[in-house]
């Protein structure tokens, strides 16, 4: 079969290179077309369902909302995990499930089940499915500003403005772009016309907050009166009796008392243009300002998405008004481009150092670019298989991808078409004709199509463990294993059409000198990859020349290179242990997210004063920052629910090679960081500071729904006991190395009004609660009553009592409640107000109340921090029974990975043992081609050593990498020894074999460690999760090659030493058996 492809390809070079330019083309075309992103897309299946309740205390949204919404969720096909946060006015639940669920269907499922529980639920709560999408969905951030505010405008008026443009302009063009599940919005008024009712007037006048909000209310809607005929024309009917001003809602009547003019609304209460109540703000820069979120739809590529908004940005700022801006934050696309940038530059840089090594290795130029002209072909064939494939082009994808390994066995193909070429020239004297090139060219590539293809399955062998990687370790690392399987597979069809093609037509062999007569054939012998004459000139044979005396020395004495060999082995294990782990590597975004928490019970107002004043002191202190700004509390889509007192705040830096010098300058990122937050915490004291980034700090939260690396969860029943072992905990944790700050994931405990009724004065007064309640929810609450529309605008009219008044004890106990058909009585004839502190937010996993600590790591060895944190929390916090402590975030996907590749891999090694015993026939022969993965792993282990860096499941990747170079190494040796013994003893066939692999050996070994140069020593935005598999494939490179060239031709001779000699003594016991 090979041969008939041989056959066909060197007898139509021309075809198969105009074959060549159209695959290259399609190639192209998909790269053009391929989705491109920073990361894989692991966003899982998740549903959110959000429920306002706006009366009840978070204690009672978790018994009489929460628990029935998760009761009635469990038992779905394909539900993994259940989250659910309760806080005042809301419940969240989040479901997350198996991989490859339908979203579409998991939605219907949860709507099932929500409309058999809707009934259950207090009145006035609405549950509601939040938009599809997902932490890592929010790919745009914008801010709405006054560049040049009109001067009517007080700054309250200017708030409301930025509202509206964002609420009825923005926001519905943005949401109407493809790929954009929705907008949420942070800051800005609300414009709202708002009735605020004098008590003493009330009650003079006999009404109640509640009755007064019931008259407004029937005085301000329009009715349809269906439809007449008139004259043979059809009318419809109906009221006009909308309000449009303030004005109008004052003259509103509210009691009438005979034919006394009635009591109006401005007899009782004032009418104002106010705002709604609000629980988030947002700032830019120290100042308050109206900030949009774009959250991209599940399943969509967030630069194509981010893209699609970029291009809208003319018309949305076209639509503002007069003296609007709208400022563009956070654009992920930028993100991605920097770091596909960098996988560019690193692939282009790795491809001319493979081919300048070619060429110095080879040494015959037309050689080195027949080698070369393997890269851009493969990689644009493997490109056109992504895109059919979905596969989108990132750093993982992309970031694993080695030139070196794609070149592998074009290398062995052309060095022995060279061989066999020269010594053909040497047999015949003169330059060979094309049918004798092309003969030799079919022989030279048919003589290594076995190794070559075993050793590229081999390759592509040792990346099944990847494949095996489930959950999010899997979506981050199977597509570097498809697309390096891809461009393995792709360099293995163009090693045997287009590179034969190419040999055939542009090899023309080298001048030689004239043969002597008994030399001179009149035909050309048949050339077969078993001959052994090999050329050495050039840089090829002053290599030759130096290796030949330390090869004789290593087959003389094995035992010096051996033991030195093992020992070294011995100290990289050991060294291996105390590298310490991580998932992966920290990818530094370009900017910094600090989530601030400052005290339980802060008012919104008080913490957007405080954020102000922090920013500007950023700002001011830092010439390295450029822009900020925050989100504070809840959006109106409230997918990421934050009390007042917490807030994500973003900080941008320039490029560091931008940054002042100085003594007390920052040198770097880390440096930024902390001084950064010393600043702010000197300036308020009272807050604090957990640093991430934004992809990083929902990537966390997407694991194990918190945002730091590392979380540690308290699982139990009674939150006392919970907060009292939270404390606990961090106190403890404060005493870990390696900690670098710890905080509670949410408050524990909120200040909260109780109004505690007296059901005996209730039942002598003739009362019932709902007229307590009432009161209330009217007075304090508000009460919505109606609307304004002005054009598009709706703004609604409330009822509500006076700011300064709803937070007065007294003002509260003197609502008029209303007894029988005419009496009023205060509401402190019937309850007693009561402060006190409630829990807030309750937070479940599965149905179980938690508390949790988010601690962020000043050291990249998690799984070592973990170790020392346990052992600590285990030997100092005693834990109620049914209490239990667990530690979640990236360790738990470390964990989770490690496990599945500890049964894979080796189970993946014995695959490919038995593939190459399939291809060498012999267990010996196959053991010695095994030698070479441990002496690969030990220059990996020394390199990530040397370069202080951790173990991770990206330098796990490079491991499996070096060690299918090595076996394809040594497989290559092996088999040619083999070949070579039929006509040679044991030690010239090794010492002949290794000197003609040498070259091919050698170019292998450094095309694949110097392609992977540029990505170990790269700064740009991506590197550091790049750099450790590149480090690892280095130093793999170099220890495995040089053990290959010599280690393994000693033991192979040694083995077969051993044999014979066991096969002599056992025939030596035969014959005294036989003779005795």
């Amino acid at each position: 079969m090979t041969r008939r492809i041989l056959e066909w390809t060197t007898g139509r070079p021309a075809t198969v290179m105009i074959i060549a330019l159209l695959i290259a083309g399609l190639g192209i075309w998909s790269f053009v077309n391929l989705q491109i992103d920073v990361i894989p897309d692991i966003t899982g299946v998740q549903v959110q369902i959000n429920t306002t309740v706006p009366a009840l205390a978070p204690e009672e949204i978790e018994r009489l909302v929460t628990l029935p919404i998760e009761r009635s969720m469990g038992g779905q096909p394909g539900l993994r995990e259940m989250r659910s946060l309760t806080k005042t006015g809301l419940s969240q639940v989040t479901l997350i499930y198996q991989d490859g669920t339908d979203q579409l269907r998991a939605r219907q499922f949860v709507n099932e089940r929500l409309s058999a529980v809707r009934d259950m639920l207090p009145a006035g709560s609405s549950p509601r499915l939040a938009p599809i999408t997902t932490g890592l969905g929010e790919i745009w951030y914008y801010t709405l500003e006054w560049a040049q505010p009109p001067s009517d405008l007080d700054e309250r008026q200017q708030l409301m403005e930025l509202f509206e443009a964002q609420e009825y302009i923005v926001r519905p063009m943005l949401r109407a772009i493809e790929g954009v599940a929705d907008v949420n919005s942070n800051g800005g008024l609300e414009r709202q016309f708002v009735i605020e009712p004098d008590l003493k007037k009330l009650t003079t006048a006999g009404i109640t907050p509640s009755e007064l909000a019931q008259a407004v209310g029937a005085n301000v809607a329009n009715a349809g009166g269906g439809t007449i005929t008139k004259n043979g024309q059809r009318f419809t009917v109906r009221t006009e009796a909308r309000v449009t001003t303030a004005e109008m809602i004052r003259a509103l009547p509210v009691k009438f008392a005979g034919g006394v003019r009635p009591l109006t609304v401005a007899d009782l209460a004032t009418v104002t243009i106010g705002h709604a109540p609000r629980d988030g703000a947002a700032t830019t820069n120290g100042k308050e300002t109206v900030l949009g979120t774009v959250m991209m739809l599940v399943g969509q590529n967030s630069r194509d998405v981010a893209r699609r908004v970029d291009a809208q940005l003319p018309n949305l700022r076209a639509a503002l008004p007069k003296g609007m801006i709208l400022q563009v934050q956070y654009d992920r696309s930028e993100l991605v481009d920097r770091t596909i940038a960098t996988v560019e530059r690193n692939l282009g840089e790795g491809a001319l150092l493979v081919a300048v090594v070619l060429l110095i290795v080879v040494g015959n130029w037309r050689a080195a670019f027949i080698v070369a002209s393997v890269i851009p072909l493969a990689f644009l064939m493997m490109i056109s298989g992504m895109h059919a494939l979905g596969i989108s082009g990132n750093l993982m994808s992309l970031g694993a991808l080695d030139f070196g390994l794609v070149v592998d066995g074009a290398i062995v193909v052309v060095e022995n078409t060279l061989r066999l070429m020269g010594e053909a020239q040497r047999l015949k004297g003169r330059e060979l004709t094309a049918d004798e090139r092309r003969r030799i060219v079919i022989n030279a590539a048919g003589g290594v199509a076995r190794p070559v293809f075993f050793g590229m399955a081999i390759i592509a062998l040792v990346y099944v463990p990847v494949l095996s990687l489930g959950g999010v370790e899997g979506k981050l690392f199977q597509p570097m294993a498809q697309a390096v399987m891809l461009a393995l597979a792709a360099a293995l069809i163009v090693t045997f059409t287009l590179v034969p093609a190419l040999c055939a037509r542009l090899l023309r062999g080298e001048k030689v000198r004239q043969p002597s007569v008994s030399e001179k054939e009149d035909s050309l012998p048949e050339i077969t990859a078993d001959n052994h004459i090999t050329h050495n000139g050039g840089f090829a044979g002053l290599v030759i020349r130096g290796y030949r005396p330390v090869l004789d020395f290593a087959l003389r004495h094995p035992a010096a290179l051996l033991v030195p060999s093992a020992v070294l082995l011995a100290v990289a294990l050991r060294i291996f242990l105390t590298l310490g782990s991580q998932f992966t590597p920290r990818l530094d975004e370009g900017s910094i997210t600090a989530m601030v928490y400052k005290p339980v019970g802060m008012s919104l107002d008080r913490s957007l004063e405080i954020e102000q004043q922090t920013e500007r002191e950023i700002l001011r202190r830092f010439p390295q920052v450029t822009r900020t700004f925050s989100r504070i509390g809840t959006s109106a889509v409230a997918t990421d629910p934050m009390p007042p007192n917490e807030n994500d705040l973003y900080i941008f830096y320039k490029p560091l090679d931008q940054w002042p010098q100085g003594p007390d300058m920052p040198r770097n990122k880390s440096e930024l960081v902390a001084a950064i937050e010393k600043a702010a915490t000197a300036l308020a004291p009272e807050q604090s500071f957990l640093f991430a980034q934004p992809i990083e700090m929902r990537f966390n939260e997407m694991l194990e729904g918190t945002r730091a690396d590392l979380s540690v969860k308290i699982f139990g029943d009674d939150y006392d006991v919970l907060e009292r072992l939270a404390a606990q905990a961090r106190e403890e944790l404060q005493g870990v190395p390696g900690t670098a700050n710890a905080a509670f994931e949410a408050a524990s405990r909120t200040h909260s009004v109780v109004v505690e009724i007296n059901h005996d004065a209730m039942v002598r007064l003739g009362l019932g609660t709902a007229e307590v309640n009432r009161a209330i929810a009217s007075a304090i609450g508000g009460d919505e009553v109606g609307f304004i529309a002005d054009g598009e605008h709706r703004h609604a009219i409330v009822v509500r009592m006076p700011e300064s008044l709803r937070a007065d004890t007294k003002s509260i106990l003197s609502l008029p409640l209303r007894v029988g058909a005419s009496g009023l009585v205060p509401l402190d004839r019937v309850a007693s107000l009561r402060e006190m502190r409630t829990v807030e937010p309750i937070l479940h996993d599965n149905g179980k109340r938690r508390a949790a600590l988010m601690v962020n790591l000043n050291t990249s060895d998690i799984e070592g921090y973990v170790t020392a944190a346990r052992a600590r929390l285990d030997g100092k916090l005693a834990l109620p029974e049914s209490y239990r402590i667990e530690f979640g975030g990236q360790f738990r996907q470390l964990e989770a990975a490690r496990a599945r590749l500890m049964i894979v891999v080796p189970a993946a090694l014995l695959m490919i043992f038995l593939l190459v015993y399939s291809a060498l026939g012999s267990v010996r022969h196959a053991a010695v081609v095994y030698t070479g993965i441990p002496f690969a792993i030990t220059g990996g282990v020394l390199a990530l050593w040397l370069r202080d860096m951790p173990f991770s499941i990206t330098a796990a990747i490079g491991f499996i990498a070096v060690s299918g170079i090595a076996m394809l190494n040594g497989l290559v040796l092996i088999d040619h020894i083999n070949a070579l013994r039929r006509k040679l003893p044991v030690i010239e066939a090794v010492r002949q074999a290794a000197t003609d692999r040498l070259r091919p050996v050698l170019s292998t070994a450094m095309v694949a460690g110097i392609g992977f140069v540029p990505m170990a020593i790269s700064q740009g935005a991506g590197a550091e999760v790049q750099r450790p598999l590149a480090t690892v494939v280095i130093g793999g490179v170099l220890s495995s090659t040089v053990l290959t060239l010599l280690l393994s031709p000693a033991i192979y001779r040694w083995m077969e030493r051993r044999s014979a000699a066991v096969v002599e003594r056992e025939k030596q016991t035969l014959e005294v058996e036989v003779s005795a």
